[in-house]
């Protein structure tokens, strides 16, 4: 699995993918990606601080994300993203986070003093779609409700069930009301939730300006950034 990339696309900006403790919700029927967390400490620690020592800090911008939340990442490896973000003069960090943490954030910009894009993979603003059947634990109302904590949704498309629709009223929103978001393609994995490739190619048309937008990154493959298998 690599573990390190180089965005050079939009937000030029070093990623690291980390090993983390299992997600506090875990839960999500769309959701593999938890396979890669570990009940070992020194595991996680052993794993993070070899892959930590790629970044340079070349566009002084630093993403950090794992399988879960940032809160997840055991003590001594957040220690040692601190030491790499004043030694290479990190100036920008983006973080992902949980819904169940929203009151949490400030301990992070606390923690690490410069300023956070805070990311948070909602899938939908469709309330019921994203919590019967995509079973987030996301139980937010409005989108004003999830910008006050959250600079960044991460939106998913193409999954059945969702219509375009739904699917309108995200971009609408991402649009309207964040300086930030992704969108991912869904990509089938070991849930058993399906991809609708008729609303995929629908979207690709529809939404192909969205390529123009800077503040919008789209991810067609999950390993788009360069992390991840």
């Amino acid at each position: 699995m690599n573990r390190y990339s180089i965005i050079e696309n939009k937000n030029k900006r070093e990623i690291v993918l980390l090993k983390s403790f299992p997600c506090i919700w875990g839960k999500c029927s769309f959701c593999d990606y938890i396979l890669d967390n570990s009940i070992s400490e020194e595991e996680i620690n052993n794993v993070n601080i070899e892959v930590l020592k790629n970044i340079t800090g070349k566009y002084d911008v630093l993403e950090v994300i794992n399988s879960g939340s940032c809160f997840e990442l055991p003590k001594e490896t957040l220690e040692k993203i601190k030491n790499i973000i004043i030694e290479k003069k990190i100036q920008k960090l983006y973080l992902e986070s949980h819904w169940c943490y929203k009151d949490r954030l400030n301990e992070m910009r606390e923690f690490f003093s410069i300023p956070i894009v805070f990311k948070i993979g909602i899938e939908t603003f469709d309330y019921d779609f994203r919590n019967k059947v995509l079973n987030k634990n996301a139980n937010f109302i409005t989108p004003e409700e999830v910008k006050e904590y959250f600079d960044s949704p991460c939106i998913m498309v193409g999954i059945k069930g969702q219509t375009k629709e739904m699917v309108e009223r995200d971009i609408e929103i991402v649009l309207n009301y964040f300086s930030y978001a992704t969108i991912n393609i869904f990509t089938p994995n070991t849930s058993k939730l399906e991809k609708d490739e008729g609303l995929i190619e629908w979207f690709k048309e529809k939404y192909s300006f969205l390529s123009t937008k800077p503040n919008i990154e789209i991810l067609y493959e999950n390993t788009d950034f360069g992390v991840g298998d």
